[in-house]
């Protein structure tokens, strides 16, 4: 066996052993790293926003405050009015062709539900900041991407209530694996 093996075995051995006999914390076999989770921690991850708007957060945006936000947070990857740059283009008049399921998906032309682009952007967006973004902010950016791909009017106001209320043109075309879930 080699110095280099036989060292390995040694310390993983030895490691595991520190390991089984730290019952300080009365956890058992566990290293005594971090903290309880507490309710408080896991409310502050809990923010999945459901299709018919539960769970969004107070609130309102516009179109208008979303240029601002898109100009600011966005642009970098999503391009000028968020037409398409590093990464996809979140404003888009391209049709799903029928049958084409390799086709470049969009927001206007694949997604189901209006409430997933709020959840998305609040969770994932900016990517290499992801939940920076203030919820004033998302409501705004969400406003804005809803309103240039012509889903909403431009002066219209996002909130809880009008969110879940916008159409989505492919929300039909999902079929629920399993409904009784719902």
């Amino acid at each position: 066996m080699s110095t280099f093996k036989a060292l390995s075995l040694t310390f993983a051995l030895a490691t595991g052993a520190a390991f089984a006999a730290d019952e300080t914390n009365g956890l058992g076999n566990r290293p005594n790293l971090g903290d309880k989770i507490t309710e408080a921690d896991i409310k502050a991850w809990d923010i999945t926003i459901l299709p018919d708007g539960t769970n969004l957060p107070a609130g309102s945006g516009t179109y208008a405050g979303g240029v601002k936000v898109i100009a600011e947070k966005c642009a970098v990857c999503h391009g000028e009015g968020a037409k398409g740059g590093k990464n996809a283009a979140l404003v888009t008049d391209a049709p799903l062709p029928p049958g084409q399921i390799e086709a470049n998906k969009t927001i206007k032309n694949f997604w189901a539900n209006s409430t997933t682009l709020f959840d998305y952007v609040r969770r994932a967006m900016p990517w290499n900041t992801p939940r920076t973004l203030t919820d004033q902010e998302v409501w705004d950016a969400v406003a804005y991407i809803l309103a240039a791909n012509k889903l909403i009017d431009e002066k219209a106001v996002m909130d809880a209530k009008t969110l879940p209320q916008v159409k989505m043109p492919n929300r039909d075309n999902f079929i629920i694996r399993f409904p009784e879930r719902i």
